[in-house]
């Protein structure tokens, strides 16, 4: 195949100062990976530039940051051979051209200097091992060695060197191929997956923090289902999040049966992710039924329940963030409540809505009332067209009743108008369980619409409530 020039594709003039400063030090010098594989996908400009210079990164870079204007900061990481400038919206990373090996109970390699050939059959997919010349005799010649180019045609994912080994000696690369493959909407040569499935447990030395960044890049495709499918398909799900495989299969008693809940699961993602690019929301719609295996019971008269699944699911999530070294902090309490949360607009859907219902759903859903709904609406996936439709159609009706009623009644994060202080001091009590009694007593009343929203109303309703319990109002 003959070497193609790709000048255009070095049009910043970011590019230049690389090519002088690599030509004054006389070496050779290249733009590799994200940046040439995006630029043939003509998936817009990407700001991320990858150097590998035939020598030292570290000196190409003291070079470059020298002839930037502005006084750009240059990190150096002498232990790993590399260096970043940050110049503008651009994030130029160097490192010299290396080679590498590996020790089985690890997947930080042994580097050696190496040739361009070299550097390029460590990358980890023929796409990303692409490279563009930034040196003046061939300016912008495109070195493919592994036919990335045409990999790119065809839309494939595949390995430089034997995919056994390029998994094997860094499992993350298992991940990072089933993400390519969903982000671009590529398939995964055979081979490659075959050797993923094969591989599959060495994902056990691979950092949980890795693995999560890698989840959440999936999650935030257009289409989750692509990723999660193929980590299923492989066994990587098997031991990344063992409670979603644990959703999968239909049982069958007594001729009656449940839906597969795992594969139920991933439409719900796929439904969210048409709707929301809330990662935290698609990381609910994920895990919202992961109560449903622990608690799947078969009763001879009613058939099969999953009784508090979605209380279950909500413990489970903080055990999973846990396990997974997510964060434990308002993103995992976001996941909680919603999990915790995602039958109810379902029941009301269901039924005749009262206010009442309402009131209490926007109060205990808060601010994230709209996620819930948003949630609950991608958790329809029956095939049925006259029951979508009719589903649909249930939840606008509750998302109008929600604004009616939040417009009227302002109960969404309110706290009831009388406080525990003004209990305390017209009664003339000192802390007391009389004064929680009341309080929880003004709430029920609000959100079952017997008093409005009010401080007037509230407080005669604290007077009668105190009297009923024998209290005496200060004279």
């Amino acid at each position: 195949m003959p070497q193609q020039n790709h000048k255009q594709a070095l049009q910043n003039p970011i590019f230049n100062i690389l090519s002088e400063a690599a030509d004054e030090l006389n070496v050779e010098s290249y733009v590799i990976g994200g940046f040439v594989r995006d630029y043939l996908l003509k998936r817009g400009n990407p700001k991320d530039i990858d150097v590998v210079a035939v020598g030292s990164g570290i000196e190409l870079a003291k070079k470059v940051a020298h002839k930037l204007s502005g006084n750009p900061k240059i990190s150096v990481f002498k232990n790993f051979g590399t260096a970043m400038i940050k110049h503008g919206d651009l994030e130029l990373e160097f490192v010299g051209a290396r080679k590498e090996s590996y020790d089985r109970n690890s997947r930080k390699p042994f580097v050696e200097d190496g040739t361009l050939q070299e550097d390029q059959e460590r990358r980890d997919f023929t796409i990303n091992a692409l490279a563009l010349s930034l040196n003046k005799s061939n300016f912008g010649e495109l070195l493919d060695p592994f036919n990335g180019v045409i990999d790119l045609e065809d839309k494939i994912i595949r390995t430089p060197l034997e995919p056994g080994i390029t998994y094997s000696d860094d499992p993350l690369r298992m991940m990072r191929a089933i993400r390519f493959a969903t982000q671009l909407d590529f398939v995964i040569e055979l081979k490659s997956l075959q050797a993923i499935t094969e591989n599959k447990e060495r994902i056990q030395i691979v950092s949980k923090e890795r693995i999560v960044d890698e989840l959440n890049k999936i999650l935030a495709c257009p289409k989750p289902s692509i990723g999660l499918s193929l980590l299923h398909k492989t066994g990587l799900l098997d031991y990344i999040l063992p409670e979603l495989t644990a959703l999968e299969g239909i049982e069958e008693i007594e001729g009656q049966r449940h839906k597969d809940n795992f594969w139920h699961t991933l439409e719900v993602v796929d439904n969210i992710a048409k709707t929301t690019e809330n990662l935290w929301l698609r990381w609910a719609a994920l895990l919202h039924d992961i109560g449903k295996a622990p608690t799947k019971k078969f009763h001879k008269k009613i058939g099969w329940t999953f009784h508090a699944h979605e209380f279950i699911g909500s413990k489970m999530v903080y055990k999973l963030f846990k396990r997974l070294r997510m964060p434990l902090n308002d993103k995992m309490k976001f996941v909680q409540k919603m999990v915790l949360m995602s039958s109810r607009p379902i029941v009301l859907a269901e039924e005749f809505v009262t206010d009442s219902a309402v009131r209490r759903l926007v109060f205990d859903a808060g601010d994230f009332v709209d996620d819930l709904m948003t949630l609950c609406e991608a958790d329809i996936t029956t095939k049925n067209p006259k029951k979508q439709k009719k589903y649909k159609n249930n939840f606008k009706m509750v998302r109008a009743k929600i604004i009616e009623v939040e417009e009227r009644d302002h109960v969404r994060n309110f706290q009831p108008p009388i406080s525990g202080e003004e209990i305390m001091n017209f009664f003339d009590l000192k802390p007391s369980k009389e004064i929680g009694i009341i309080k929880a007593a003004i709430k029920e009343a609000i959100l079952e619409g017997e008093i409005p929203n009010e401080y007037e109303a509230a407080k005669e309703f604290m007077v009668q409530k105190g009297i009923k319990l024998g209290l005496t109002p200060k004279p």
